[in-house]
C-alpha cells in the first residue's frame, strides 16, 4: 500500500473553497482502482494549511491518478486558491492497507517512518487537549530519533491525527517500549489516548526505496519520463511554464503568468544580478504604459530620469534639436538602466511568490505532447530536472534554447564589422539636460566615427558608446570579440573614452570618474520561427539588432507581454489550439520591423527627416498594431463607420472624462482595461433605441459564460443618453466625450479589448453573433 501525503496553503478567505473542490473531486477519487482512502486534513495551528491524503494499492494506481484527468481537475480548482509565495510539499511513504497485512514487512526498516495516531477531541475539551499537547511537544524536542511532528484535524469532525517523523522504526519502538519515557513524554495527553489508532508509514525518498519522490497532479517534485525515449527519471520539479532567463524579457512574462495564477519557475544562469548599465537605458512610453498595469511605473519614474529631446551632431556641427515631451502622450522617454529594470521587476514578482533561481543554466531539453523535460545545471555542482507544461527562452543574444531548437537567422546572422566600445563616465560639458546626444565624424561623406551619449541618474552621468580603439581589433585578429560584455579583453581606459570625446564632442570637454567600460561587437537578424511545439523564444533570443534607443529590450517586453497572457489561457484549458500560435503571427513581423529600421539608423544621422513626430511615436511602440493578426477583426455596416476611432489591433488609447456614479473622481478608461482579462465596451447615445441597450445585459451574460469569466463588460453611454434601469453591465458616462471622439462611435457600437491592450474586436452597429465569432478565435473548451 502507497499513502501520499501532500500540504498547501491558501490565501486568505479560500478555505471553504479548497473544502468544496476536495469534496467535488472526492467521489470520483473513490471510484478509482486501486484507491483505498482520500481524505482531506487541517493543520490545527494554521486553518490555511491542508494535507490532502491519498492512500493507494500500488505505484501503478497511484501513477494512473497523477496522470489522469481527476487529479488534474483537482489541481486546477485549487491553484487560484493557493497562497502565491506558499511552498507545497509531497511526501510518498509505504504501509500496510488494510487487506495487505505483508506490506508491514516491507523491505524498509532502514528508513524513516511516519507515525499517524488517530484521536477523538470533543469540542468541550479542546483547551484542554491544547494545553496537553504544548507540553508534549516541548517534552519530545529531546527525544532520540523524534524528528517533528504535525497536528492535522477532520474538518467538521472530533477526529484529530497527530503525524509524527522518526529517523527510523527501531527509534520508535525503542521509545515507546520503554513505559516510563512514553508516559513522561506523552502524558500531558494520556487520557486522550485510551482510545487511539496508530498506523505507520515508511518514507520513500527516492528510487533506493523503490518508489521516487512523483508530482501529484501538478503540484509538486515527482517523476517524469523522458520524452524520446520514455524512459523514467526524478523530476525535481514541476512547474506550468518554465521561463529561461531573468532579463527584462524573462521577468515581464513572469510576472504576467504570475498575475494570473499560473506557476512559473525562472531560471537565469548568472549567479548574480547585473550592477552596470551596460546594456539598456531608454524605457519607452509603451512600456511604461505596461508598467502602469504591472503596478511599478511610479517606482519607475523614481528611479530613473526624462529622456527630454536628442542632439545630432555631425564633423561638430549642430544638424538638429528635437523635443520628446509630446503632450498627447501618456508618459515622456524614461532613462532607466536595464540593472534598475531587472530590480524593480524582480521586486514585483517576490510580490506575487516567485524569486528567479539564479545559478541554474539550462543544459538540455526534450518534449512531448504534453510538455517538455528541461535540465538546469547549477551553480554549486548539482543538476535540477525540471517538467514543465511549457518552456519560453529569454535567455539573450546567446540564447541556449535557440540552439538546442536549432532555430537558424532568416537571412544568416549579420555583424557589423567594427568593434565598439561602452563606458559609465561623468563629463564635463554645456549641454541641455536630458537630452541623448549624437555626435557623427564623417569624410567625403561616409561616417568613420560616431558616439552616442545617454544621460544616467546622476550629476554630468553618462554611458558613452563609440568606436573602439584599433588595438582591441587587432586583438581579436579580425574575428568576433568574445562573447557578450566579455572579460577576456582588457578594458578601455579613460583616456580611451577621452580620445573619443576630444575627436567628435565639443572642444574642451572633460571625462572623469570610468565607473567601468567594455568592448562589444553588433550582431542583427531574427530567426526564423518563434515557436517550436511547447517552447518559444523571446526578446534577444528572437531578434537582435543594434542599441538604437533600447529597441532590444523594450521589444522583448511586448514580446513577452504578447505571449503570456495568451500562455496562461493555454495552460488552464480556456485557449484555442491556434492561440498560441498568434503569438508568432503577431510579434515576429514587428521583430522584422524593428531588426531593419535600427539596422538602417545605426550610421545615420537621423532616419526620416519629413516626418520625425511619427518616426518617434514609432519608437515609443504607441503605433504598434497587430491589423494583420488572425485574432483581430471588425463588423461594420458603412465605410465611414468607427474610421475616426482605433483599427482592429491598434493600441487601445487612453481617454479622460468617465463618470461612474458613486465615484467623487473622474475615471480615464485605463481604470477599466487594466487587469489581467479582456474587456467589452458597449457604446450607446440618445439616438440608441431602448431594445437595443437592454440587449447589452443578455449579451453581457452570453460573453462572460463564453470567455469562462475572463473578460469585464461595461456600457458606456453618451452625456445625453438616458441611463437605464439595469443591474449589469456597469454603466460608465462619456460625460466629457472623449470617448465618442477618439473611438469614432455614434448610436451604439461596441470595442473588445485584449488583455494587452490592443483592440480585438469592434462593430457599429452592435453585432452579438460576430463579436462571438471573434471570442471563439480564443477561447476553446474549458477542461
Amino acid at each position: 500500500m502507497i499513502r501520499t501525503m501532500l500540504r498547501t496553503r491558501v490565501r486568505p478567505g479560500c478555505e471553504q473553497a479548497v473544502e468544496s473542490a476536495w469534496r467535488a473531486q472526492a467521489g470520483q477519487v473513490g471510484q478509482l482502482a486501486g484507491n483505498l482512502a482520500w481524505q482531506l486534513l487541517r493543520d490545527a495551528h494554521d486553518p490555511r494549511s491542508f494535507v490532502v491524503v491519498a492512500e493507494w494499492d500500488d505505484e501503478s494506481a497511484l501513477r494512473d491518478y497523477e496522470d489522469g484527468p481527476v487529479a488534474a481537475r483537482f489541481a486546477d480548482a485549487v491553484r487560484p486558491l493557493r497562497e502565491a509565495s506558499g511552498a507545497d510539499s509531497y511526501r510518498v511513504m509505504r504501509g500496510a492497507a488494510p487487506n495487505h497485512p505483508a506490506a508491514d514487512h516491507w523491505d524498509g526498516a532502514g528508513s524513516r517512518i511516519c507515525v499517524d495516531v488517530e484521536v477523538t477531541v470533543p469540542v468541550a475539551r479542546r483547551a484542554e487537549f491544547a494545553g496537553g499537547y504544548a507540553q508534549v511537544l516541548s517534552r519530545m524536542a529531546g527525544v532520540p530519533g523524534y524528528l517533528r511532528e504535525d497536528l492535522l484535524c477532520e474538518p467538521g469532525t472530533d477526529v484529530f491525527h497527530i503525524v509524527a517523523e522518526w529517523d527510523s522504526e527501531a527509534q520508535f519502538f525503542q521509545w515507546i517500549g520503554n513505559p516510563a519515557h512514553a508516559q513522561e513524554e506523552a502524558g500531558p495527553i494520556a487520557p486522550f489516548l485510551l482510545d487511539f489508532r496508530r498506523r505507520m508509514f515508511h518514507l520513500a525518498t527516492g528510487p533506493e526505496n523503490g518508489l521516487a519522490e512523483r508530482s501529484p497532479s501538478r503540484f509538486t517534485p515527482g517523476t517524469g519520463r523522458e520524452p524520446r525515449t520514455g524512459k523514467e527519471i526524478d523530476v525535481n520539479s514541476t512547474t506550468d511554464v518554465l521561463i529561461v532567463g531573468a532579463g527584462p524579457t524573462g521577468l515581464t512574462a513572469a510576472v504576467e503568468l504570475a498575475r494570473r495564477g499560473i506557476r512559473c519557475q525562472v531560471a537565469e544562469k548568472l549567479a548574480t544580478p547585473p550592477a552596470q548599465a551596460d546594456k539598456a537605458i531608454g524605457v519607452h512610453c509603451r512600456t511604461m504604459e505596461i508598467w502602469e498595469d504591472q503596478g511599478i511605473v511610479r517606482d519607475a519614474m523614481d528611479a530613473g530620469i526624462w529622456l527630454t529631446g536628442q542632439m545630432v551632431f555631425v564633423n561638430g556641427k549642430e544638424t538638429y534639436r528635437g523635443s520628446w515631451e509630446l503632450p498627447e502622450l501618456p508618459y515622456a522617454h524614461l532613462g532607466l538602466p536595464q540593472y534598475e529594470t531587472e530590480r524593480l521587476l524582480t521586486g514585483r514578482l517576490a510580490t506575487l511568490g516567485v524569486v528567479p533561481e539564479r545559478g541554474a543554466e539550462l543544459v538540455a531539453f526534450s518534449q512531448d505532447d504534453d510538455g517538455v523535460l528541461a535540465t538546469l545545471d547549477l551553480a554549486g555542482g548539482g543538476r535540477q530536472t525540471v517538467r514543465a507544461k511549457y518552456l519560453v527562452g529569454c535567455d539573450g543574444a546567446h540564447s541556449k534554447v535557440r540552439e538546442l531548437l536549432g532555430l537558424t537567422f532568416t537571412g544568416g546572422l549579420g555583424k557589423f564589422p567594427q568593434l565598439f566600445m561602452l563606458g559609465d563616465v561623468d563629463v564635463d560639458w554645456v549641454m541641455p539636460e536630458g537630452h541623448l546626444l549624437r555626435f557623427m565624424h564623417e569624410t567625403d561623406g561616409r561616417m568613420d566615427n560616431m558616439l552616442v551619449c545617454v544621460p544616467l541618474r546622476g550629476e554630468s552621468r553618462y554611458r558613452l558608446a563609440t568606436m573602439a580603439p584599433p588595438r582591441f581589433f587587432a586583438q581579436t585578429g579580425g574575428r568576433d570579440a568574445p562573447p557578450g560584455f566579455s572579460e577576456e579583453l582588457a578594458e578601455p581606459t579613460l583616456a580611451d573614452v577621452q580620445a573619443a570625446l576630444n575627436q567628435l564632442a565639443p572642444p574642451g570637454t572633460r571625462a572623469s570618474n570610468l565607473r567601468w567600460s567594455s568592448v562589444f561587437r553588433i550582431s542583427h537578424g531574427i530567426v526564423d520561427r518563434y515557436r517550436e511545439g511547447r517552447v518559444f523564444v523571446a526578446g534577444d533570443a528572437a531578434h537582435l539588432h543594434p542599441p538604437a534607443g533600447g529597441q532590444g529590450m523594450n521589444t522583448g517586453i511586448q514580446d513577452a507581454w504578447n505571449l503570456a497572457w495568451k500562455l496562461a489561457l493555454a495552460v488552464r484549458g480556456m485557449a484555442t489550439p491556434g492561440l498560441l500560435d498568434s503569438y508568432e503571427t503577431e510579434r515576429r513581423p514587428e521583430g522584422e520591423e524593428i531588426v531593419g529600421r535600427a539596422v538602417r539608423m545605426a550610421f545615420t544621422d537621423e532616419l526620416d527627416r519629413e516626418d520625425l513626430k511619427r518616426q518617434f511615436l514609432q519608437e515609443m511602440s504607441m503605433l504598434l498594431s497587430y491589423s494583420a493578426s488572425p485574432l483581430v477583426g471588425q463588423s461594420v455596416t458603412t465605410p465611414e463607420a468607427l474610421r475616426d476611432g482605433p483599427r482592429p489591433g491598434d493600441r487601445a488609447p487612453d481617454v479622460g472624462g468617465l463618470y461612474r456614479r458613486g465615484v467623487g473622481h473622474l475615471l480615464r478608461l485605463r481604470d477599466l482595461t487594466r487587469g489581467t482579462r479582456y474587456t467589452l465596451l458597449v457604446y450607446a447615445d440618445r439616438t440608441a433605441s431602448e431594445a437595443a441597450v437592454i440587449a447589452v445585459e443578455k449579451l453581457c451574460a452570453d460573453v462572460r459564460q463564453q470567455a469562462f469569466g475572463e473578460i469585464d463588460v461595461y456600457l458606456l453611454l453618451d452625456a445625453d443618453a438616458r441611463v437605464p434601469w439595469m443591474l449589469d453591465p456597469p454603466v460608465i458616462r462619456d460625460d466629457s466625450g472623449e470617448f465618442r471622439t477618439a473611438y469614432g462611435v455614434d448610436g451604439t457600437a461596441l470595442y473588445l479589448i485584449r488583455p494587452d491592450g490592443h483592440v480585438g474586436f469592434r462593430s457599429q452597429p452592435i453585432d452579438a453573433d460576430a463579436l462571438r465569432a471573434n471570442l471563439q478565435l480564443t477561447f476553446g473548451s474549458a477542461r
